[in-house]
């Protein structure tokens, strides 16, 4: 996983400047087609259409640098055309389409083509965001 440019100086700042930086009220899992760069940009997310809409989420304890999804993510069943070639998934502090800063982004390990009528589901305890 690589944390965006904004969450990175938002860390930094926090932890060096002692900024104030408020956990976000949601996280959200988007699903992309096309990953975009560390600044969240030139990405392709799923088009807000079709059954698609980012899934909310929450994550277990933190232990030993990692934090697991504690649900579910499912997505669709993609409806009236497909969804694409998921090639990865960025964490943002929005569930509104195209909303938000982005977080943290990561590839999946095996790209997934969701098709009219599949459904995408990411298991919980799936998505796992590491600190190393």
């Amino acid at each position: 996983m690589s944390a965006s440019d904004y969450l990175e100086d938002k860390v930094l700042d926090h932890v060096l400047k002692n900024t104030a930086f408020s956990q976000p009220a949601t996280l959200a899992v988007a699903l992309f087609t096309v990953m975009p760069n560390d600044a969240g940009t030139g990405g392709t997310e799923v088009a807000n259409a079709n059954g698609y809409s980012r899934q909310t989420a929450t994550f277990n304890a933190a232990s030993s640098g990692s934090a697991s999804t504690s649900a579910d993510l499912t997505y669709g069943p993609a409806s009236g055309g497909d969804f694409g070639e998921i090639v990865g998934v960025g964490i943002y502090d929005s569930a509104t389409y195209g909303a938000g800063n982005p977080l943290i982004f990561a590839n999946l390990t095996a790209n997934k083509t969701v098709s009219d009528g599949d459904t995408f589901v990411i298991s919980a305890g799936n998505l796992t965001v590491n600190l190393d």
